[in-house]
């Protein structure tokens, strides 16, 4: 059985490669049947924001990847409450359904997946 994997994606969209990468490696995993799920924590949050408007500072929209990640068996997918707040992000703004979590459920997240990658 293959081991399961845990994404945490904590830049911003337009931060650099890290977001792309993120959701490049989730979709190839999905792909694959990979047990994963992914979570956005810190500026990561910043990703999941609806109505961004990425050509303003010459990065690609990330939001296509977002939306097919569910397509790909990508379905647990998981934000950080307290990182949410600190960006005056609101579940109902999200493009994307995800888990909200707190500190300790983030956590016990942690612990149920065999590896876990931060990008």
């Amino acid at each position: 059985m293959a081991k399961s994997l845990l994404l945490i994606s904590r830049q911003a969209p337009w931060a650099g490669t890290s977001a792309r990468e993120a959701l490049d490696i989730a979709l190839a995993g999905g792909a694959f049947d990979l047990p994963l799920g992914m979570l956005f924590l810190d500026d990561g949050v910043l990703q999941l924001a609806g109505d961004q408007q990425p050509s303003a500072v010459q990065q690609k929209n990330l939001a296509a990847n977002l939306q097919a990640l569910p397509m790909f068996g990508v379905e647990a997918l998981f934000a950080c409450a307290r990182s949410l707040k600190q960006r005056g992000l609101d579940e109902r703004s999200l493009a994307l359904p995800v888990e909200i979590l707190d500190d300790a459920a983030i956590t016990a997240l942690l612990a149920r997946f065999d590896q876990v990658l931060t990008l």
